[in-house]
């Protein structure tokens, strides 16, 4: 008899667990969505920048789609991507639909990752500079500079180290949202042509007042930039945090 108990509190315990183990396989893996149209300048990290996010997913357990075409916004699913990657987009890029689908997903609490030029997307629209934090002024030569760490416990730049040289198109900003909380500081002094001070921000996010994210960096002009290990980590940990999620 006990032998037959044992038997069935066996076959219970090892039903329990394998249920608990298809609820776990069955919680979805978050949706990002890599947005990368141009009307303005067109980088050509724009393709390597697409492939890498989509690397990372494969990498990290989420999902990477990505797309040039901006009726994407007027589709009911869009609610279904957690965050959106503005990857090298330039110029204005929505119809005045389109720019209130997107502003539609953002104020019901979509995520926002912008890379580089993003802060030279839709600059006649407040709503997308305000989002992004700061809009692209003029930049100087590409060169080398030093990067200094700001939020060193924050998760999208807690692995960098306190000064960080890199080289890129390095941007002058204007109409910096004042709620930006600033990652990563531009050194001014280690380069030529800085216009925004010595307080120049280079990387940042803000909460939306939506329940969502915005996060953006200024690093990201050229393809190089997306084979170096601490850049792609940047990148990877800004989906997570965009995403809610962190990883180390």
């Amino acid at each position: 008899m006990f032998r037959n108990l044992a038997s069935v509190l066996g076959g219970v315990m090892i039903l329990v667990s394998c249920a608990s183990g298809f609820a776990q396989q069955a919680e979805p893996q978050k949706e990002v969505l890599v947005f990368y149209k141009t009307e303005g300048f067109h980088h050509k990290s724009v393709d390597t920048a697409v492939k890498t996010i989509q690397k990372l997913g494969a990498e990290n357990d989420f999902n990477v789609s990505s797309t040039k075409n901006t009726s994407i916004f007027l589709k009911e699913d869009i609610r279904n991507y957690d965050v959106v990657v503005f990857a090298n987009t330039s110029g204005n890029v929505f119809n005045k639909e389109e720019q209130k689908a997107f502003r539609n997903y953002i104020e019901n609490g979509g995520g926002f990752f912008g890379i580089h030029s993003a802060a030279d997307t839709e600059g006649d629209w407040p709503f997308f500079v305000e989002l992004v934090g700061g809009f692209f002024e003029n930049h100087p030569k590409v060169q080398q500079a030093d990067i200094h760490l700001n939020m060193e416990d924050h998760p999208a730049v807690s692995h960098l180290p306190k000064v960080w040289t890199f080289t890129d198109e390095w941007y002058n900003y204007k109409n910096l949202n004042p709620e930006i909380q600033v990652l990563l500081y531009l050194d001014e002094t280690s380069y030529e042509g800085g216009t925004n001070g010595k307080e120049h921000p280079i990387a940042w996010f803000r909460k939306t007042g939506h329940g969502g994210i915005s996060i953006f960096t200024g690093l990201g002009h050229s393809v190089e930039s997306y084979i170096k290990p601490n850049f792609k980590e940047h990148i990877l940990q800004s989906i997570l945090f965009a995403l809610g999620e962190t990883k180390k």
